[in-house]
This record gives C-alpha cells, structure tokens and sequence, in this order.
C-alpha cells in the first residue's frame, strides 16, 4: 500500500501539539521532530531506571538492558552487528573521536582524500592531522552542478592514501553519492571510507552491508531519536584502531570509542527509532521478515513518497528564472533536501517572508562553506533551505510553493 500519511503523522506528537498548528516544517536536515516511542523510552528511563546501569539490582538490571535494546534493534535494521554500532553526543564528536584513533595507525606523510562536499563535521577533524604529519588532499566538487565525480578520485589515489572522506548526500547539494563504487575504490587502493550519512539517514535507515563502507555516521537526532550521534566501524577496523577511553576498556566494541561516559537515556531511548519503523512497517505490510529486510522496503517506500512531494516543489522552482538550485534538479538522484539562491531578493527578505507564511525554513551556510566556496556562493547571507521528510504532506508542499510565490514575487516563468 501507498505510504499512509495520517497514520505516520499519527506517529509524532508535534503534529497535535496546539503552539505549531498551522506551521509548516522545513528545516528537518536540521534535526527532525521525535517521534513518541522515542518519547515513550526517554521518559520511562528517566522516571524508572535513571540509574547507574548494570548493576544486579532490579532497576540497574533494567537500564542496561534499555541500553543493550537500543544496540540490537537498531543495528538490526542497518544491516550490521551489534559490537560495530557506537553512541556519542554527536556526528561532529564522532569524526573527532575517529581521527584520533586511526592517526597512530599512519605514518607521517600518508595521505587522505577529504570531500569538499562534506559537512564540516566529515573535514574539520581529518583536515587538523595535516598538522600531525599527515597529507590532505582536497577532493573538489563542479563549481556549477556541486556534484563529487568519483572518476576524479583516480587521479587524487596513491599509494599513501589511508582514507576518503565523503557524504552519502550533502547537506546543501543533496545529490546521493555512489558510496559502493568509491568504497570499491578505496578498497583497491588499501584505504578506507568514512561516510557522513547524516543528510541521507533521515529518508529511510540504509542498508550499511550493502554499502561495504568502513565507517558511517549519521544523526539520532535527525531520523526522528534522540540527541546522539551513531557511528558504525567495521569490527576488523576497530580492533586495529587505539582505545580512546579508559586503558582497560580497549577491548570493548561499545566503549573503545567512547572517551566519556554515554547519555545513558538517550541510548535507552534511541530503541524506539527501531520500534517505530516495526510499527510503519506492520501497519503497510502483512509479513514480519527480518529487520534488515523490513528496513530496505521502508527505505522505498519513504522514498517513493518523498519524492511524489520533492518533484512539484522542483518543478515550480524550476520554472522560475529569478532562482538557483543548489543541485540536482531532479528528485531521483537526490535527497529531500533542496537549497536555493534567490537571485533578485536578498536571503533573508525571503527567509522573512517565509515566516510570515508559516514556514519553518531557514538560511545560512549549514556548516558547508567548503562546498558553497567551491560553487563560488558567498557563504554569508549562504542559501535558503527546505528540507522535507516522510511525514510530510501534500498540503505542506502546496503552503511552501505559495509562500515561495508570495516571497519571491512575480516573474517571468522561462521558456
């Protein structure tokens, strides 16, 4: 069956709370509304077993096994083991965590490929090794279409190269990047990927098997969680990397790249993304297959749905010759995110009017200056984003198109 946008909404209280009525929301890439199993699991810990875990009482029993929940449903739908799942307080955290534990497996003078593309939480930390020995090498995006050419990746690989640092999709560009085949590049060269899929996460969990990347982050808080950050780290990997917590947690899967103690709720909680999709997923199909299985037929149906809702907004900006998108214009190849840059009004005259409209977007760089700086786009005031998910409506599309039309004046349409 189509995908029901009622019983999704149904899913998420912010859509019956009274102070956003009316309200339009854009700004999802920005984090995504919770929905109430995670509500559900956060106040349950908080008012039950808001306890040091693992204990053998009765209460620190049960958080831990809250937090151990979390690890095996979620990892379940992405399609890879429990011990290469790991919790932090953010992506950005994560990525930092990371460079410090790989640095001592290189050697002075190795390289790493870092995307301009990427969301500064995929570059800032890479790009500080220069300072500790190791060669970055930039791997730009076209100035004109902000797409990442894997082809260009053969000339930037040698046999220094350590590791290739890309977005599954950016951001601001939105275009989804072929992470199997540049991961394929890697591999033959003896690096590895570290995927930022914070942007693309949040329109259907991915399948990380299928991927065959090494490393991949993406944002709780932006796929309908909790305020954590999730990373998964291929277990071979792992185990050469150094421990970046206490000495005698080295040989353990969820504490090794974890340096301070885990938000021990919001790990519980984060079980309830999992939860959640069981509850999509029982209510649009009639079989129980595994979750790996369940999550790949949600992945298509969220995206078939956001993308009936992505191709009109594209459409109408389209056929308009007073804006820029930011991207691809077509709603296969990219993510329910979509950039643009008014070319007859100031940024924020239109982000105003916007909100005169009821319409929750916003503007700015994004934390993608690298990427506005390769499209020569000042990064200040940067470009106006609307990003949709699949709780989304038609309706809400429709009330963004006027408020667009209302924002950016009448124009000529192009022929």
């Amino acid at each position: 069956m189509p995908l029901d946008i009622d019983f999704i909404q149904s899913q998420f209280p912010a859509f019956r709370e009274p102070s956003l009525a009316g309200w339009a929301f854009f700004e999802n890439a920005g984090g995504s509304y919770m929905c109430q199993q995670v509500i559900d699991r956060l106040l349950t810990y908080y008012t039950q077993t808001k306890v040091q875990p693992y204990y053998p009482y009765p209460a620190s029993t049960e958080a831990g096994k809250r937090m151990d929940e979390s690890y095996t449903r979620l990892s379940a739908y992405l399609n890879i083991g429990e011990d290469e799942l790991n919790f932090g307080p953010s992506t950005s955290q994560n990525v930092y965590v990371l460079a410090q534990a790989l640095r001592p497996m290189w050697e002075d003078g190795d390289e790493i490929i870092i995307s301009c593309q990427n969301h500064e939480a995929n570059s800032g930390a890479w790009r500080r090794l220069e300072s500790q020995g190791i060669v970055v090498r930039d791997w730009h995006i076209d100035e004109k279409t902000g797409r990442l050419a894997a082809d260009e990746l053969d000339a930037l690989i040698t046999p220094r190269t350590k590791l290739i640092a890309f977005p599954h999709a950016s951001n601001v560009i939105a275009h989804i990047n072929p992470v199997r085949e540049i991961a394929a590049k890697a591999h033959k060269a003896g690096a590895i990927v570290a995927v930022d899929g914070v942007s693309y996460a949040p329109h259907g969990l991915p399948d990380i098997a299928q991927l065959d990347a090494d490393i991949y982050l993406f944002s709780l808080y932006k796929t309908w969680g909790p305020h954590l950050g999730a990373m998964f780290v291929k277990r071979a990997l792992m185990k050469q990397m150094t421990n970046q917590s206490h000495y005698y947690n080295g040989d353990e899967a969820h504490y090794c790249l974890t340096p301070a103690g885990p938000d021990h709720a919001q790990i519980a909680a984060a079980a309830g993304v999992a939860e959640y999709l069981d509850v999509v997923y029982a209510h649009h199909f009639d079989d129980d297959p595994e979750s790996a299985v369940k999550g790949r037929r949600l992945h298509q149906l969220f995206s078939d749905y956001e993308s009936s809702l992505l191709t009109p907004l594209l459409d109408f900006l389209k056929a308009r010759n007073d804006v820029f998108i930011v991207g691809p214009d077509d709603a296969g190849i990219r993510a329910s995110t979509v950039s643009i840059l008014p070319l007859d009004k100031p940024v924020p005259a239109v982000v105003a009017e916007l909100e005169k409209q009821k319409l929750m977007v916003a503007s700015g760089d994004f934390d993608g200056v690298r990427q506005l700086d390769d499209m020569k786009i000042d990064s200040d005031p940067g470009v106006i984003r609307m990003s949709l998910l699949h709780y989304t409506t038609r309706d809400e599309i429709d009330q963004l198109i006027s408020g667009l039309t209302i924002a950016l004046g009448k124009v000529a349409t192009c022929l």
